[in-house]
């Protein structure tokens, strides 16, 4: 008689669910749950807020709800546009088209992203999953897919794991891996109180010692350098910064121009009466497009210092041209300047995260990161690279310079 009555209350229990469990599981209404999901931990996690960063780990594990390959495809595209919303506007304003282009090259962008993750989704659960997660990881981590690797999760390793470096990183994929998993609410948890452990007992990247990074907001548009006005502009804020102690400034990217015999001619002359060292973008003209760099100069020297292994893709980087800049994807991870070894990660190299590992790998004294974000205008690229940097820097226990020039407004250049 017990088991009569029990079989009975099962059955009523189940009759009173609206739908069977595995028709919820590949429902309308389960999969914009999840695509809702993934946008806000886009929008969210990627705001340019380190403090919210974190958010972004949780990712992989709405990622492995999905239900088919195509849920997986439209979560992870959900995900990918949510935190790279600016992409658009900044389009539009450095070419100075309407919104249209800005659109389409955000959606191609991210055809890579949605594409590894929907190939790597699997039916099966379990730590099967987690491995195809960590693939997925891996191929949007280096080239050539990971030129276009943006918005991944373990770039929030040195909010939740400061100073751990390695094995924060190695700890990071351990818990990425296990929320896709169905010990998912435990690593979600985990994720949670380590971020608010993080906010409670946050402490910004150290500083080098007697460095100063100086951002500055001149208006600046595609094929625009900087004229002789912004030269000396430019130079007066150097002097103050040395007359305040500096030893090495950090300009940011573009900031001489074209790197030319005149330019550093007047930048040596300038730096004459003073015992300092600066560190600025420039372009430098090939015979196979040109090379976006990072120059040091000084009253008695000055010298190419970095080369930029990763420029912007369509906009900078265009291999079927012989216009634009140069790529060397895995060259000079660390420079040297007076001794001490520098990580320089210049502009869009900042979102990825291979050029900050590969700089990583030689143990660098010193970060350099600087970018010209005049096409940025409103949008929060800017933060976004910022936040980027000093998870990376926290990680790794490494002191950072930045220098950026950033302009608050929607810039749209005109051309002729």
């Amino acid at each position: 008689m017990t088991r009569a009555i029990s079989g009975r209350s099962r059955t009523m229990a189940f009759s009173v669910w609206p739908i069977p469990l595995r028709s919820w599981r590949n429902s309308p209404g389960r999969l914009l749950v999840l695509t809702l999901g993934a946008t806000a931990i886009g929008v969210v996690g990627w705001s340019g807020d380190p403090w919210t960063l974190p958010l972004a780990m949780v990712f992989p594990a709405v990622w492995s709800l999905a239900g088919s390959r195509f849920s997986a495809a439209l979560i992870a595209s959900a995900y990918f546009l949510g935190a790279s919303r600016g992409l658009p506007q900044g389009v539009s304003n450095f070419f100075g088209s309407d919104i249209l282009l800005g659109l389409s090259l955000w959606v191609g962008a991210s055809l890579a992203f949605v594409g590894v993750h929907a190939a790597c989704w699997s039916r099966r659960e379990g730590w099967r999953q987690a491995r195809n997660y960590v693939l997925a990881n891996v191929l949007m981590s280096v080239p050539p897919l990971g030129i276009v690797g943006w918005a991944n999760p373990v770039t929030a390793t040195g909010i939740i794991f400061p100073g751990w470096g390695w094995w924060g990183l190695g700890v990071t994929i351990v818990v990425l891996m296990v929320s896709t998993t169905r010990f998912r609410w435990p690593a979600i948890v985990i994720i949670g109180a380590l971020a608010l452990f993080s906010a409670v007992t946050w402490t910004d990247p150290a500083s080098p010692a007697r460095w100063r990074g100086i951002d500055t907001s001149f208006v600046s548009g595609r094929d625009q350098y900087a004229d002789y006005g912004q030269q000396l502009s430019t130079m007066a804020l150097v002097r103050e910064a040395a007359a305040d102690g500096a030893e090495v400034v950090v300009l940011p990217e573009s900031a001489f121009g074209i790197w030319t015999p005149t330019i550093e001619a007047l930048w040596r002359r300038g730096l004459a009466d003073l015992d300092v060292t600066v560190v600025g973008g420039a372009v430098v003209l090939t015979e196979t497009g040109y090379d976006n760099l990072m120059v040091s100069v000084a009253a008695g020297s000055s010298a190419v210092l970095y080369r930029q292994r990763m420029p912007v893709p369509v906009s900078m980087w265009q291999p079927w041209t012989s216009d634009g800049a140069n790529a060397d994807f895995f060259g000079n991870p660390v420079v040297t300047l007076d001794g001490l070894r520098l990580a320089v990660l210049l502009c869009y190299e900042q979102l990825l995260v291979w050029p900050v590992l590969h700089s990583m790998l030689f143990t660098p004294d010193v970060t350099v990161a600087t970018a010209n974000g005049w096409w940025t205008g409103s949008t929060n690229i800017v933060a976004i690279q910022r936040v980027a940097v000093t998870a990376w820097t926290r990680l790794f226990g490494v002191p950072v310079a930045m220098a950026f020039n950033h302009i608050q407004s929607d810039l749209r250049p005109k051309h002729e």
